[in-house]
């Protein structure tokens, strides 16, 4: 049984407590409690330790949010982070760990209040839901045309079951075949659109500044793009990367062939009229390592099931799940930094190419942990992108299959 959709925390602090743990912390103690940004806003006066001490109220209400994941100890006060908005109002910053478990139960954001005196400090923290919209078109799918109805149900439950009402994960499903459908036209009509339309209908995130593309690119070692089956991919990248003219002819694709045949010539002659070049799934471990050294970005949808020996078994979204390795031993041969990315659709039909800032590398004196470990954290990252906009994600895919073995990570 999904757990209440109405969540609230409440929590109170003794300023006095939050004194005496000042006072007995350095500065690095205290940075893995607040974040920069919350250790500024409370100033260096008298009133720091009360305004210190209603944060911690707010990370502790937060917390109680999730009963589950806090004894789980998946997420920790650290994880949620206070700021003031452009009007003054506290709201609360999650980091990606929290993102990822609000994002599970279908929490767009987080309502604050806090109130302090000379001895106490109190929080309330409100979970605001979601809103999905369902289009008339993905509840008639849902009913008379639905593609592998069971498979999208079992996926939904397995990552929302026991967190969400049933009922809304059959919205969510609805709300996908939406999509399905939206994409279904949207392939045969953005091949008559020119390059500048193209380029017109997709914004591009976290192309600049630090920990953006272009100065991840910089570095010279070439870039993995870790990434799935997100919005409308083909749409997002062909006319997403007009923007990055830099690079062009130098983003490689690794794609295992989809059926039928006449759609796969189809899809692969898109790719490289846009200057993308090709790389099959298997047998091209040489090719990829080279564009890698030449500097060339190399594009890895990572949500498939994955069997055989370039097969291991990690936890994607609490389940184990056969996962490809190549993506961390390439990296870790290469030293290539891992930069997820993912692309939605918006209300208005515009598109989004977004890049995450580089994922660190997991480092183990023993290769196979340490393969396995980094397989984890790019599963992890994913988890981050579907829960975003989980309508946009592939759900028809059968993504965890049977696995023989036993779980690594």
């Amino acid at each position: 049984m999904a757990e209440s959709r109405e969540r609230c925390g409440i929590d109170t602090v003794e300023v006095a407590r939050v004194a005496r743990l000042v006072e007995a912390s350095d500065a690095a103690a205290l940075a893995r409690l607040y974040s920069a940004r919350e250790l500024a806003d409370a100033g260096e006066g008298p009133g720091r330790n009360a305004s210190l001490a209603a944060r911690f109220a707010a990370k502790e209400a937060c917390l109680k949010l999730f009963p589950r994941e806090t004894a789980l100890e998946t997420i920790a006060a650290a994880d949620f982070s206070v700021e003031r908005d452009a009007y003054g109002a506290p709201q609360v910053v999650p980091s990606a760990a929290a993102e990822a478990v609000m994002g599970r139960y279908r929490i767009g954001r987080i309502a604050l209040s806090m109130s302090h005196d000379a001895t106490s400090a109190n929080a309330v923290a409100i979970a605001e839901h979601a809103p999905i919209d369902v289009p008339a078109i993905g509840r008639f799918v849902y009913r008379f045309l639905p593609l592998r109805r069971d498979v999208v149900i079992g996926n939904l439950q397995r990552v929302y079951g026991g967190r969400i009402d049933e009922s809304e994960i059959v919205r969510l499903a609805q709300a996908h075949y939406a999509h399905l459908a939206r994409l279904a036209g949207e392939f045969l009509r953005f091949r008559w659109l020119s390059p500048a339309r193209k380029a017109a209908l997709v914004r591009v995130e976290n192309l600049e500044g630090p920990g953006g593309l272009r100065e991840t690119h910089a570095r010279g070692k070439g870039v993995l793009i870790l990434t799935g089956h997100f919005g409308n991919w083909e749409v997002a990248t062909v006319a997403g990367v007009q923007k990055f003219p830099e690079a062009h002819g130098r983003f490689h694709f690794v794609r295992r062939a989809i059926k039928p045949r006449w759609l796969e010539a189809l899809v692969t002659r898109r790719f490289v009229r846009a200057g993308f070049g090709v790389l099959p799934k298997r047998g091209s471990l040489d090719a990829l390592c080279e564009r890698l050294e030449a500097g060339d970005l190399v594009v890895f949808p990572f949500d498939q099931h994955a069997r055989g020996r370039d097969a291991v078994v990690v936890d994607f979204f609490g389940h184990p799940a056969g996962t490809f390795r190549s993506l961390a031993i390439i990296a870790q041969a290469t030293g290539a930094p891992v930069v997820p990315a993912s692309s939605w659709r918006e209300p208005d039909g515009t598109h989004v190419l977004r890049f995450e800032r580089p994922l660190e590398a997991v480092a183990d004196a023993d290769p196979r942990v340490e393969v396995a470990a980094n397989t984890r954290a790019f599963n992890a990252a994913l988890e981050r992108l579907v829960v975003r906009r989980p309508e946009q994600w592939w759900w028809v895919h059968r993504r965890w299959k049977a696995t023989e073995g036993s779980r690594v990570g």
